[in-house]
């Protein structure tokens, strides 16, 4: 499996410092990533103020900006509360967290980038306008969530004018269902959850089978690999608290064994290239 350009590149930059360019590009070209879509997955980054070049070509380096480095602080908290939830260490508050999205039908574009931002940190829609989730997404969210709570609930501060608002709820009854597990079934249904995992177990199967004392390049082949395989199985995982789930829950002992075989490989480096500064 090709590890995405972007997954190349992102997994390069330290927290903070800057990558070497021909490292990166070295690795991709081993991966199967020719240099082209590496080359203009940095120019959209450069673009979008997410990082910046200093020098050209493979003699060069790249580091994150402010942009770019709050972004990727804000991807990894859901692989934070994962290996936590994954630990015993993130234990439900068994409280819902609602959100009302309120844009007027003039600035549609506006309203749909905020639900599509609601959907990618996990919410789920309840009705029109409405999602739930069972996490406080504020970090998730970032800029987005700007807007005040909604008076009364436990907590609350006065509401404000913004577009997006915020309760509370301990008793949850989503059209006549009020078990908190059945309601988590119910708007994150588990089995594509646990379909979508299957890349990560190969990928772990993958990176067992590396020959003791390999070189760097094939360690990091295989942590790339490893990578690629967890976003394309967290991408979409609303990371639901194991108290609404069954026990035991399949990606969860997937990512204990991804997690595994990553420390595994990472003790075969002599120093921690890749998500430098971001892994707990």
């Amino acid at each position: 499996m090709t590890p995405a350009p972007r997954t190349v590149v992102e997994a390069f930059l330290p927290a903070d410092g800057a990558a070497a360019l021909d490292q990166l590009y070295d690795t991709a070209n081993a991966a199967g990533l020719d240099d082209q879509p590496v080359r203009l997955t940095i120019r959209r980054m450069v673009a979008a103020g997410e990082v910046t070049q200093s020098g050209r070509g493979r003699r060069g380096t790249l580091a994150l900006t402010a942009t770019g480095r709050e972004r990727l602080r804000r991807d990894r908290l859901a692989l934070h509360l994962a290996l936590a939830q994954d630990r015993g260490q993130a234990p439900w508050d068994s409280r819902w967290r609602l959100l009302a999205v309120s844009v007027p039908e003039t600035d549609r574009a506006a309203r749909d980038a905020m639900r599509r931002d609601l959907l990618a940190a996990g919410a789920a829609p309840v009705s029109t306008g409405l999602y739930a989730s069972p996490h406080d997404l504020s970090a998730m969210l970032g800029p987005l969530d700007t807007s005040a709570t909604v008076a009364g609930t436990p907590g609350a501060d006065t509401p404000g004018t913004g577009a997006l608002f915020r309760a509370i709820a301990t008793d949850l009854d989503v059209r006549g269902v009020t078990d908190p597990a059945e309601i988590a079934e119910m708007l994150w249904p588990a089995a594509p959850i646990i379909d979508r995992y299957a890349v990560a177990d190969r990928a772990v199967e993958l990176a067992g089978s590396l020959r003791p004392g390999a070189d760097t390049r094939a360690v990091l082949l295989r942590q790339l690999r490893l990578a690629d395989a967890w976003e394309l199985a967290m991408r979409q995982d609303p990371l639901i608290p194991p108290e609404l789930r069954g026990d035991p829950w399949p990606p969860a002992t997937i990512r204990r064994r991804w997690h595994t075989a990553w420390t595994e490989l990472a003790a075969q480096l002599p120093d921690q290239l890749l998500y430098r500064g971001w892994l707990p």
